[in-house]
């Protein structure tokens, strides 16, 4: 975690965008109090769906017929 002042984030700003975008979290201060965080931005998975598969697996009439256990290899 980095920690700045309002004054070296305005002049930093790109660099510290930088650092966020590799992960790192920066904290804002203003007379040693903290104000702001800046994390990067994590996207939803998308959204799943439903039937997006249809028509690519095939399962054969007889999937579900017993199976003799001496002719079976």
């Amino acid at each position: 975690m980095i920690e700045v002042s309002i004054t070296e984030a305005k002049r930093q700003f790109s660099g510290l965008l930088a650092k966020v975008a590799e992960g790192e979290e920066v904290v804002i201060t203003r007379r040693g109090v903290v104000i702001a965080k800046i994390v990067a931005v994590v996207k939803p998975p998308k959204k799943r769906v439903l039937g997006q598969e249809r028509g690519k697996v095939v399962i054969s009439d007889d999937f579900d017929d017993p199976v003799d256990p001496l002719t079976w290899r």
